[in-house]
């Protein structure tokens, strides 16, 4: 935990020096720093700390081999590749987002490369599509909430009991209930599109965050925090992975009974990449039993055993890879979805 808030620390330090453009974070180099054979331009939304052990078990199997990896936000990352994409340039030689519809839409849009092993041909249906876009990860969207502050009956098991905690007479959880602000955080929109699909409840839970008074507000790590000091009591659909990565002992998470989704971040090689070759060994190794192992640890690939759904007692859906999620770029429904989403919630927060 150290190690990471120092590398965060140091980041963010490094960002402010160097003045990086709109979406772009942070920087770190895996690898020699100078004179390596060749090199690797990964853009990830994932933080770089996250990621790191991951990068740093790959790198010291190619020792001539440097990654130069930017972090990025989703919207950000987005945008960058669109951009390069239309003037005919790759950018980097791998594109990694949380945001995995955005990715899909680049896809369409004829800016990937193909790429083909026997893992890529062994992830199911759900995680890949048209040998341009893989899921490598395998992560929850919880429920989270402060365990000194929610007593034990208050902890909503699914969304029907999150929807009664909104709707109580002593106005206990009024303005203490967070979710992303969908405008800014593409995972947030991501979401909540899903939601849509999939919960009856959907339509409720908005009219539940609007009387409630719920904030709409930016970025896992601030509602995570903001969780844990007991600004807000309760977060609704934060991505698992964080909250595992961050050890806050005041906060704990559920999966939702009703559903829960889960979210495969989106690998993508950019057509053109200079270094499309190493990009496939990359996604060679993450997808590996090694790299699976490694992911694990440091919270991006959830158990999938029986033991483990039991316990949760949720039926998982997976969010699908593939042109369904084309709907989620349209722009009337996404200018319909924002319009639904603010009317419901007050928004506070910084922009990611």
């Amino acid at each position: 935990m150290i190690r990471a808030l120092l590398l965060a620390l140091f980041c963010a330090g490094a960002a402010a020096a160097q003045d990086l453009p709109a979406g772009l974070e942070a920087r770190a180099v895996f690898g020699p720093a100078t004179g390596a054979a060749e090199r690797l331009r990964l853009r990830s939304t994932t933080d770089i700390a996250v990621l790191r052990p991951a990068i740093e078990a790959y790198v010291a199997r190619h020792p001539g081999l440097a990654v130069d990896y930017e972090q990025w936000s989703s919207n950000g990352l987005f945008e960058v590749s669109r951009a390069d994409c239309a003037a005919g340039r790759a950018g980097a030689d791998v594109a990694f987002s949380s945001a995995v519809d955005q990715l899909v839409e680049l896809v369409d849009l004829g800016c990937a490369e193909a790429y083909r092993s026997p893992l890529t041909a062994a992830l199911p249906d759900t995680r890949r599509w048209r040998d341009e876009i893989w899921g490598v990860t395998r992560e929850p969207a919880v429920i989270i909430y402060n365990t000194r502050l929610v007593p034990p009956e208050d902890v909503p098991a699914d969304r029907f009991a999150l929807l009664d905690l909104m709707r109580r007479a002593d106005h206990r959880y009024d303005g203490r209930i967070a979710s992303y602000d969908i405008a800014r955080s593409g995972l947030g929109y991501l979401f909540a599109f899903a939601d849509s699909l999939e919960a009856t409840t959907f339509g409720a839970l908005l009219e539940g965050f609007g009387r409630s008074q719920a904030v709409a507000t930016c970025c896992s790590a601030e509602i995570i925090d903001a969780v844990a000091r007991g600004d807000y009591l309760i977060a609704y659909n934060v991505l698992g992975s964080y909250v595992e990565d961050r050890h806050l002992p005041d906060v704990a998470t559920v999966w939702p009974q009703d559903y829960t989704l889960f979210l495969s971040r989106g690998y993508m090689i950019p057509r053109g990449a200079a270094g499309a070759a190493n990009a496939g060994a990359l996604l060679d190794f993450l997808l590996s039993a090694e790299g699976q192992g490694i992911l694990a640890r440091s919270g991006l690939v959830a158990q999938s055993d029986v033991a483990e759904a039991a316990r949760h007692d949720s039926a998982e859906r997976p969010i699908r890879i593939g042109p369904a999620l084309l709907v989620a770029r349209d722009a009337q429904k996404a200018a319909a979805m924002l319009r639904r989403w603010r009317e419901s919630f007050v928004e506070r927060g910084a922009t990611p």
